[in-house]
């Protein structure tokens, strides 16, 4: 019985924490590899809307070597 009070409200927890946790789109080893932040291809940070350089960079295959660099704003 002792263990069912501790076991429900855990799967409720984790249940929740699977439903309301969004899908991640960028990774982190990209922006180790290339060594830029994460604005540097997404519109800002967080988000997963791509700037120009993020479109390129998707295109060709996860790399920066033939994408321009995005305008400073």
């Amino acid at each position: 019985m002792h263990a069912m009070k501790v076991a429900l409200p855990a799967a409720i927890l984790m249940a929740g924490f699977l439903l309301c946790t969004s899908a991640t789109y960028g990774k982190p080893e990209y922006s180790k590899k290339e060594k830029q932040s994460c604005s540097y291809c997404h519109v800002k940070a967080g988000a997963k809307d791509l700037n120009d350089t993020g479109k390129c960079y998707k295109d060709a295959d996860h790399s920066l070597a033939n994408c321009k660099a995005p305008e400073k704003k």
